[in-house]
């Protein structure tokens, strides 16, 4: 009786140790390639780096645009996205630039002249 209850308790100890953090990373990769999205940055499991220019769901294929050569994988090669953020508009950026530049335009300091004790005299030589 007591070796059932140990090689049950082994089975237990498996499924809480191997199989069950497999099925969420099974899981949590399913829901990343649903979101997968075009201009999404990827990496494949070849560690290879691109930008995703089409997505075939029909086929269960991606096609990727590294540095202008556009490759096609399935779907599984890909390992990891990266979500690109919405950029700001530039007009927004440019007036903080521009208002900040405006109160540290007083601090500057005026380039000094040099003095007559820095120059030397050439015709000594």
């Amino acid at each position: 009786m007591g070796s059932i209850i140990f090689i049950v308790l082994i089975f237990g100890l498996m499924y809480f140790m191997m199989i069950r953090p497999q099925k969420k990373q099974q899981q949590k990769h399913q829901e990343m390639m649903s979101k997968l999205q075009v201009g999404d940055k990827v990496v494949t499991i070849g560690r290879l780096h691109g930008v995703v220019d089409k997505v075939d769901t029909d086929a269960k294929t991606v096609t990727l645009d590294c540095d202008g050569i556009y490759l096609v994988f399935d779907r599984t090669a890909i390992m990891r996205v990266d979500h690109i953020e919405a950029v700001q508009p530039a007009a927004t950026v440019d007036t903080d630039v521009a208002s900040a530049t405006d109160d540290k335009t007083a601090d500057v300091e005026e380039p000094k002249e040099p003095t007559d004790d820095s120059v030397k005299d050439d015709s000594d030589k």
